[in-house]
Parts: C-alpha cells; sequence; structure tokens
C-alpha cells in the first residue's frame, strides 16, 4: 500500500467515525429507520458499509449507544 493509499483510507475512517459520532449525539434514542435513513445518506459511500452494517449501527444508536468510540 501506497502512503497516498493508506491517507486515503485513514481520511474516509476519520469521516466515517465522526459522522457515526454526530448521527449518534443527535439521534441517540430515536426510532431505528429515523438512525438508518441518516446514516444512509451521510456515511461516506467509500465507507464500504453495506445495509446490514448500516442497520447494525442504527440499532446500537436507537438504544442510546454511540459505536463511534468518539464519545
Amino acid at each position: 500500500m501506497t502512503r497516498a493509499m493508506g491517507n486515503t483510507e485513514h481520511e474516509v475512517n476519520q469521516a466515517l467515525f465522526r459522522v457515526v459520532n454526530e448521527i449518534a449525539t443527535d439521534l441517540a434514542g430515536r426510532p431505528v429507520p429515523r438512525v438508518f435513513a441518516a446514516l444512509r445518506d451521510q456515511v461516506p459511500t467509500a465507507a464500504g458499509l453495506h445495509n446490514g452494517e448500516l442497520l447494525q449501527i442504527a440499532q446500537e444508536i436507537s438504544i442510546g449507544r454511540n459505536p463511534s468510540g468518539l464519545q
């Protein structure tokens, strides 16, 4: 892996964690469909998460957990 590729991957991961943290902060305890829609709309495509993974994250946020680790 080249340094540029590593930096890009790092940037995508950071963007993913920031988005998940923002959604978890704003939508903690909200219904899963609302959280899922926000994740689907805001998570960078480059992160490569499929709907099943987004749904799992939405379920965690819906019960008040912040899976980003950035609390």
